[in-house]
């Protein structure tokens, strides 16, 4: 298309040639507006394709992370826990670390931070002593089991045999285990050397145990 028009001294100009291709010179304003819902609707169902993908890729990662074997022993996966801070104090007190980050496998209840918080005022001051040794050893065997039991199998139990030696009671209800008078309030931390099952209560052998030297 040329246009022409006559400029102040009566000359005519000549603008170029403005060339429209056919196929948008026949489209009208609605058949506009189609074609970019179109391309707009092409677009999104691409974005969400790649959301797609990439959820399910994480899942994948998630997946095999949990399912991938346990990197730590006993002694390591308590500390990278941060909530068995006086477990791990109480297990370095008693000389048990070498014995725990050994071949096993065990089977550990691990009281908590908070489980150990219950007990009276001044006792883990006490037990952390050197001259009562004896007893902390024995507090803390009566939580380990030989081998290593998963929960599917710890619901099958009415005792467990301790490293200690006695027997603590182990009872199902509703779904919640207890051991003595503590619950198991998480299961199967797997580690390299067997297993450890979360309780929110230091359980104390049945047997005496000697006195607290002060």
């Amino acid at each position: 298309m040329i246009v022409s028009m006559s400029g102040s001294a009566g000359e005519r100009h000549k603008f170029a040639e403005v060339f429209i291709p056919p196929i948008c010179a026949k489209r009208n304003p609605t058949e506009w507006e189609e074609t970019s819902h179109r391309d707009l609707d092409k677009r999104r169902m691409i974005i969400t394709s790649f959301f797609k993908m990439g959820a399910g890729l994480a899942s994948l990662l998630l997946a095999a992370a949990f399912a991938a074997p346990p990197a730590q022993d006993i002694v390591d996966t308590a500390v990278s826990a941060g909530s068995f801070n006086t477990l791990v104090a109480a297990v370095k007190a008693a000389g048990l670390v070498d014995t725990l980050k050994g071949p096993g496998p065990f089977t550990v209840f691990a009281p908590t931070d908070e489980a150990f918080a219950k007990l009276p005022a001044g006792t883990v001051v006490e037990l952390l002593k050197p001259e009562n040794k004896s007893k902390l050893v024995a507090i803390l065997t009566y939580h380990v089991v030989p081998g290593k039991v998963m929960a599917k199998d710890v619901v099958k139990l009415h005792e467990a045999k301790t490293v200690n030696g006695p027997e603590p009671t182990v009872m199902t209800e509703m779904g919640s285990v207890m051991v003595n008078n503590a619950n198991v309030v998480k299961t199967d931390i797997l580690c390299t050397n067997g297993v450890i099952h979360v309780i929110d209560t230091v359980v104390l052998p049945q047997q005496p145990q000697p006195s607290l030297r002060h």
